[in-house]
């Protein structure tokens, strides 16, 4: 697929994207309650696609690293640098959906736990990868490739972290005890946060593209 198809795809990506988030609400608010949090635990359906999109984000930020690293292509750079952006808007929303959550089914906001440890340390890795790539000069963008790549080998870390240690936060089976309509509204967010990510993506892309392009032009203007 080309840039320019890849593009294409953006309005569609978007506009199903925006139908599926505006009937979202409603699905969450008609499906069942957890038995044990009740109300709060509907953040869930937000709350986990957030945590899924950041950790699939650093797994393309750190593919495009290792191929920007190997073989030096602008296209490469431009995908880790929208990817690592995508990490930390997705992993805002994560932390922040997190404690809500945690407040009401723990009784505290924040627990130094492996997980909220981890994910916290992935979030900050590529604020400071982005810092990097704004800040650093000529090379940054070397230097900022291989903290994509440590942000996707922590990346997994952050996911089994639960099944290792014992800890306040669900392991990661709870997806496949979900019944019923609680699946469906899981899986319909999915999808919804799906179009979203892939749309911002290859937006995000573009933009570079064009950046480039647009110095490229006034540089020969210069000369």
């Amino acid at each position: 697929m080309t840039m320019r198809t890849a593009n294409r795809l953006v309005p569609f990506l978007l506009v199903i994207g925006a139908l599926m988030f505006i009937r979202a609400p409603f699905m969450i608010d008609a499906a069942p309650y957890e038995s044990t949090m009740g109300l709060v635990q509907k953040i869930f359906y937000y709350h986990v696609p957030s945590a899924v999109f950041a950790l699939l984000s650093a797994f393309v930020c750190g593919a495009a690293s290792g191929v920007f690293l190997w073989r030096r292509t602008p296209t490469a750079d431009r995908i880790a640098l929208a990817a690592a952006e995508l990490v930390v808007v997705f992993g805002a929303v994560t932390l922040i959906t997190g404690p809500l959550w945690a407040r009401k089914a723990w009784g505290i906001w924040w627990d130094w736990e492996p997980r909220l440890t981890l994910t916290f340390v992935l979030w900050m890795s590529f604020a400071g990868l982005l810092m990097l790539r704004r800040f650093g000069g000529p090379g940054s963008e070397v230097m900022a490739a291989a903290v994509g790549l440590f942000g996707a080998v922590l990346a997994p870390f952050v996911y089994w972290s639960v099944n290792l240690w014992r800890t306040l936060h669900p392991t990661t089976n709870v997806v496949m005890t979900l019944q019923g309509d609680m699946r469906t509204v899981f899986f319909w967010c999915l999808v919804a946060f799906l179009f979203l990510y892939v749309a911002l993506l290859l937006t995000r892309v573009r933009v570079e593209a064009e950046a480039a392009a647009l110095e490229e032009a006034y540089a020969a203007l210069e000369d």
